[in-house]
């Protein structure tokens, strides 16, 4: 693994960061100074010390990702592009995986990661964890649509939905901000379905406490969570039951 990414990984900041600790040579692997910020590391044999710090092994990974169009949320897959694809082979290599899911056709913030535990909480209905959606219709959404879709809806199969919260994002009414505590299948199309509307773009803007830092993220582009990301996360999940 590269020396910066594992460094970074690890918390010692961002990659540029990393790059001028290694650069003032701050950072010693097997007692040797290092200053490459490619040079390769084994992690749980190498013994690597920033500064008087030594750097201990974790193979945890929590990763945002600002997902693109076209890519599925899966592992693997013969026919089509996956998520993993998009990831460097560092961070494959310690086998993440998708919380949740978004369509092949949704974008937007998506998280990956290798703790099961947490990763389950997050998804369980039981947890409550709010989603946030921002949706592109077909036609402008009007108070009564806004007042069924906030009292809970019920879709085509009979399911009842929560109760959702409702933003409007622009003028002409047709741009808007869901935000629900489920993950039924095609669940924010199926709800605008229910009120004879249909969604033209859909994408994730919020997960929980994490939103999706578009200036930052590219679709198709990653970072890793902080520390402090991933305590609002357990936090979020603790505070729900």
């Amino acid at each position: 693994m590269r020396l910066d990414k594992w460094l970074a990984h690890m918390g010692y900041g961002t990659r540029k960061e990393v790059k001028q600790m290694l650069k003032t040579g701050e950072v010693t692997v097997n007692g040797e100074k290092i200053k490459d910020p490619g040079f390769q590391v084994t992690p749980d044999e190498d013994e690597v010390f920033a500064g008087s710090e030594e750097v201990v092994y974790q193979s945890t990974l929590y990763v945002l990702m600002h997902k693109p169009e076209g890519v599925i949320t899966a592992t693997k897959d013969e026919e089509h592009e996956t998520v993993l694809d998009l990831l460097e082979i560092d961070d494959v290599i310690l086998e993440p995986f998708p919380v949740g899911r978004l369509d092949k056709d949704t974008t937007g913030l998506l998280l990956l990661m290798t703790d099961g535990k947490l990763a389950h909480a997050l998804t369980s209905p039981k947890k409550e964890v709010a989603k946030t959606y921002e949706a592109e219709l077909a036609q402008p959404v009007s108070e009564n649509d806004i007042q069924k879709l906030e009292q809970g809806i019920a879709l085509e199969d009979g399911f009842i939905t929560a109760p959702a919260h409702i933003e409007v994002m622009n003028e002409t009414k047709n741009l808007v901000h869901i935000t629900i505590i489920e993950g039924k299948y095609h669940q924010v199309r199926r709800m605008f379905g229910a009120v004879s509307n249909r969604v033209e773009r859909l994408k994730r803007v919020a997960f929980g406490p994490i939103t999706l830092d578009e200036q930052d993220l590219e679709p198709g582009e990653y970072r890793d969570l902080t520390e402090e990301e991933v305590e609002q996360l357990v936090k979020a999940v603790q505070l729900n039951g």
